[in-house]
């Protein structure tokens, strides 16, 4: 007999299903790593292996993050850095960053999903295209993080072939040849992307931006990723600098050359979309792309603010993001979603985004972001058991009269318990396996040698 467990006594469960049901009061039942069953009244009879008490909790669906770089949470709040738009801070950033070696991305990516998992996500993604010089197998050791911890895992395996000496950005010893990336691309996709129902990993391909990379690898990655079944990823419109750059070394704007390269497909998802006009987001909602939505990186890098209504209304897939934790400084996304929903509303106007929008987005946006809407995202019998537990009965929501919207008005911090494919990763707001935090004083050292250069 599968592991049968109840959530019952419930606050609210919020399920994002397709009549965006709310139950009060109510219970769900976990089967193994399936969601078996919910509904208000009795709960089906036992027996169960385990009977979770809900009582002053909201339960939703696991978070789903469509954008970070995990190795920066070695460079949070870093001198020099922290006060910078993203050109500037790039260049400056660029002579740590090339210091990474193995351990530091294996470490950095253990305390940045840890920091995931406990603010409730269940399902993250992460954009990694720094490869130094012979430190080529680092979306490896990512993996390996990942399936220590339990969770949900879309690596991107992103690329930088455009060093500063070619006109780009970074420096050379960073970059590395279309041919080793296009290579390393196929490696991964034959070792590790699983298109099975509830996949525990799944690759996808992430040129870094246009200022980065060839129009060739461009060209060429999505010819792969197409051949492949794999999603692409690229960030894209984040500031004025990169319009100003794509019109002068590209001849055009960032979407128009997103165009020229293939990329405006359903199966494309781009992080930023700051800098649009009325023609891209036409463009961009025809084409059914999806957007990762990192309004605290936008809001520190002083880059702007995204026009995430007018993007939905034209048919763009919007999931949210903490993005880099160097351009944030953290990896909280149940903290992503308030601000989220504060950006739009000071954008445009405080009907612009309710906290339920922001929720959904965080969650069954996030998944249909990333083409697993039938699998995770909602609360519905047989879809995985990723989901989360918020506690509303602290200080901080006393005299709260909605308890869902609170989660966002009073400013949730942390999850209570966290499950993913049907296991618990989080209890009462701590890591189960109590012994991963013993990596965070490894990560400080880590992290002091490098910001040291």
């Amino acid at each position: 007999m599968e592991k049968r467990v109840l959530f019952r006594n419930l606050e609210a469960i919020v399920t994002f299903d397709p009549a965006e049901r709310e139950i009060p009061g109510g219970w769900l039942v976990v089967e193994g790593n399936r969601i078996t069953a919910l509904g208000d009244g009795p709960p089906p009879p036992g027996p169960y292996h385990e009977l979770i008490d809900g009582e002053g909790k909201v339960l939703v669906p696991g978070l789903v993050n469509t954008h970070h770089h995990l190795y920066q949470t070695l460079f949070r709040a870093v001198p020099g850095a922290a006060d910078k738009e993203l050109f500037d801070w790039l260049v400056f950033l660029y002579e740590r960053w090339r210091g990474i070696d193995e351990e530091a991305v294996y470490v950095s990516a253990l305390v940045g999903m840890m920091e995931l998992l406990l603010s409730g996500c269940t399902t993250t993604t992460d954009h990694l295209y720094l490869f130094p010089r012979g430190k080529e197998r680092l979306i490896d050791l990512e993996i390996e993080a990942a399936q220590e911890l339990g969770i949900r895992f879309h690596p991107t395996r992103g690329s930088m072939s455009l060093s500063r000496e070619e006109g780009g950005l970074p420096p050379p010893d960073v970059v590395q040849t279309e041919e080793e990336i296009l290579a390393d691309s196929e490696r991964l996709i034959s070792r590790y992307h699983d298109p099975s129902f509830g996949a525990m990993v799944r690759i996808a391909l992430a040129p870094c931006s246009p200022f980065s990379v060839t129009r060739e690898l461009m060209e060429e990655t999505a010819e792969l990723a197409r051949r492949a079944g794999v999603l692409l990823h690229t960030h894209l419109a984040e500031t004025e600098d990169e319009e100003e750059f794509c019109r002068e070394k590209l001849g055009l704007r960032p979407v128009d050359y997103l165009e020229e390269v293939g990329w405006l497909e359903e199966d494309v998802w781009l992080a930023h979309l700051v800098h649009l006009n009325q023609d891209d987001i036409r463009k961009l909602g025809k084409a059914r792309v999806g957007m990762a939505h990192c309004p605290s990186s936008n809001m520190l890098l002083g880059s702007g603010l995204a026009p995430v209504r007018e993007l939905l209304a034209a048919g763009v897939k919007v999931g949210l993001a903490v993005d880099g934790s160097a351009s944030n400084d953290h990896s909280n996304l149940i903290r992503e979603a308030r601000q989220a929903m504060l950006v739009a509303r000071v954008r445009d106007g405080a009907e612009a985004m309710p906290a339920r929008l922001a929720l959904r987005l965080a969650t069954l946006g996030g998944a249909q972001v990333l083409h697993r809407e039938e699998e995770i995202g909602s609360l519905e019998p047989g879809k995985c058991a990723d989901l989360v537990l918020f506690d509303v009965s602290g200080l901080e929501f006393s005299g709260a009269a909605d308890p869902v919207a609170a989660l966002l008005h009073c400013a949730t911090q942390h999850a209570d318990t966290v499950m993913v494919n049907g296991e618990i990763l989080v209890r009462g707001g701590r890591l189960v396996n109590e012994s991963l935090y013993d990596v965070v004083a490894r990560h400080r050292e880590i992290a002091a040698r490098l910001v040291r250069g």
